[in-house]
């Protein structure tokens, strides 16, 4: 054989390989290539998204993170205002029964100061009756009257 006639048929059957690839291999190459670029490029644009979702779930997690501490603060000094509310109400309350039994215990203290002042009135009208019974039972003598008086002095 020739040798020109062997690369003739040798570049033929190349030109026939090229162009059987280029009809039935290439494009589903390039096909499935373009679709794994597009998978590629869609995984990246999601991870990009996903950051970005993280990002705005960050940031309203801390602005309710920030709002919580806040109404708490605020039930704090809530709690605080009503405590100290509670604690007035309480010391006034008792300054109320104290002035109550204060004057339950003086109006106590009057009757009996009363009650005494009778039973004392009774008892030195008694002992002046006995007195007088005892002065005009004897002779009436300055030194026997004033023995008298000594001892009623004494019983009082």
């Amino acid at each position: 054989m020739n040798l020109n006639i062997t690369l003739i048929l040798q570049s033929i059957a190349m030109m026939i390989f090229v162009w059987f690839c280029m009809k039935f291999i290439w494009p589903p190459l390039l096909k499935a290539l373009d679709e794994r670029r597009a998978r590629i490029a869609d995984g990246l644009a999601a991870s990009d998204r996903a950051e970005k979702a993280l990002e705005e779930a960050n940031q309203a997690a801390d602005e309710t993170i920030g709002e919580a501490r806040n109404k708490a603060g605020s039930i704090v000094d809530q709690a605080n205002q009503r405590h100290n509310q509670i604690l007035d109400q309480a010391k006034h309350d008792a300054l109320s029964e104290r002035q109550r039994q204060v004057a339950a215990a003086e109006a106590d203290i009057a009757l009996a100061a009363n009650q005494a002042r009778e039973e004392l009135r009774a008892a030195v009208a008694k002992l002046s009756v006995l007195g007088a019974s005892r002065i005009l039972e004897k002779e009436v003598d300055a030194d026997t009257h004033r023995e008298l008086l000594d001892k009623l002095i004494a019983e009082i």
